[in-house]
């Protein structure tokens, strides 16, 4: 099994769980909620792999150092 598969795996079982402990409640904006909680653990690895260098873990990330930045800050990171 590929790495990109056990994350989809893992992804997967964690949100089965989570509509579980919904209950009988209706999910909102899940796709939002998702994608702020893994969000914030990518920056944080690819700073500490970049040595806390912005301009090198805007480029492991793919992004700009200015949109960098921002998610910085929304992240309170």
């Amino acid at each position: 099994m590929k790495k990109e598969d056990l994350f989809e795996e893992c992804i997967r079982i964690s949100l089965s769980r989570y509509l579980e402990d919904l209950g009988d409640s209706e999910p909102c904006n899940m796709l939002k909620m998702v994608m702020l909680c893994v969000e914030k653990p990518v920056i944080e690895v690819a700073l500490e792999k970049a040595g806390n260098n912005q301009s090198k873990a805007s480029e492991i990330l793919g992004i700009t150092r200015s949109t960098l930045r921002k998610k910085l800050i929304a992240h309170n990171i």
